[in-house]
């Protein structure tokens, strides 16, 4: 009964997230990380491969994915990973290859609106 009860609350937190996107918000800050956590195991398990479309944010299931917005420019990630440390006020950690589809990574952190896919 008791995993019965949890099931039916993930899924209906996640109805909820799912159905309020990120875009929503005035902004999230976005950050990278890269060549230093390569091949290290994300919170998915997978190895973090800096190349690849992928980002860490802490309140969406694993392989869900977002799209992440700064004006004209986007890209699409799936989140793999969870982060950003919650005391450093961001919204989601880029791939260097995510990062730079957007920004030069020399920009360090940029403003973006997020959007949760299906």
């Amino acid at each position: 009964m008791k995993i019965l009860i949890t099931i039916i609350a993930s899924v209906a937190v996640f109805s909820f997230v799912v159905s309020r996107p990120y875009a929503e918000q005035p902004a999230v800050k976005a950050s990278w990380y890269g060549d230093e956590c390569a091949g290290k195991p994300t919170a998915s398990g997978e190895p973090f491969d800096p190349s690849q479309l992928t980002a860490a944010m802490w309140d969406v299931p694993f392989g869900t994915r977002v799209k992440v917005d700064l004006g004209p420019k986007s890209v699409i990630v799936r989140i793999n990973d969870r982060g950003p440390a919650k005391r450093l006020n961001r919204g989601i950690d880029l791939s260097r290859e995510a990062f730079s589809r957007l920004a030069h990574t020399d920009a360090g952190l940029i403003s973006v609106k997020l959007t949760i896919l299906r």
